[in-house]
């Protein structure tokens, strides 16, 4: 994952609707969830759950698949999982204490 792709994903994600949504799919797992049901539990109206939905899917965070009338969401988990090891992938580097001479950090 480059810097810029990650950027994008947290920038989407830092909003509190979206957010709200992507907790929602990942609680849903695999499956996912018909927009329908996601609009009714987190009382989004449809217009802005769309809008929101689309950002998310062009920042990679969510699959969206029409199954004959209605569109089902879930999460990219690919994606986040790469999302979450670019965040990981140098912790603790250059900041260990001077007599230690092996990396020791629980990620």
């Amino acid at each position: 994952m480059t810097h810029d792709e990650a950027a994008i994903s947290l920038a989407e994600l830092g909003n509190s609707s979206r957010l709200a949504i992507f907790r929602y799919l990942v609680k849903a797992g695999h499956e996912g969830v018909a927009v329908g049901e996601i609009q009714r539990n987190l009382a989004i109206p449809g217009s802005t759950l769309s809008h929101h939905l689309t950002k998310m899917a062009h920042a990679d965070l969510i699959i969206q698949d029409k199954k004959g009338r209605s569109i089902c969401c879930k999460p990219n988990f690919p994606h986040l999982e790469n999302l979450m090891a670019y965040l990981k992938e140098e912790c603790c580097e250059g900041h260990q204490p001077p007599d230690t001479e092996t990396n020791s950090c629980d990620c």
